[in-house]
């Protein structure tokens, strides 16, 4: 079964809350809430927020054959 993007298995980090914002030419992140903080951080005012999360690259499909789309046994 897939995994929900609201799944509780996703663990909370700063680079996923509504507060943060990516620093510029850091991979640092400014909270409004608590100033700059490191991007896997977290505090009690952390609120996922699915817009800020990339998702995993889906995995490569297989090769198929033209004996595969035959009808013929």
């Amino acid at each position: 079964m897939a995994k929900s993007l609201y799944s509780k298995e996703i663990p909370p980090a700063c680079k996923y809350c509504q507060n943060g914002t990516p620093a510029p030419a850091t991979d640092e992140i400014l909270c409004r809430r608590k100033g700059v903080v490191p991007p896997d951080g977290y505090c009690r005012r952390y609120r996922y927020d699915i817009l800020k999360r990339t998702p995993n690259a889906a995995p490569p499909l297989p090769a198929f054959t033209d004996e595969d789309f035959s009808l013929e046994p």
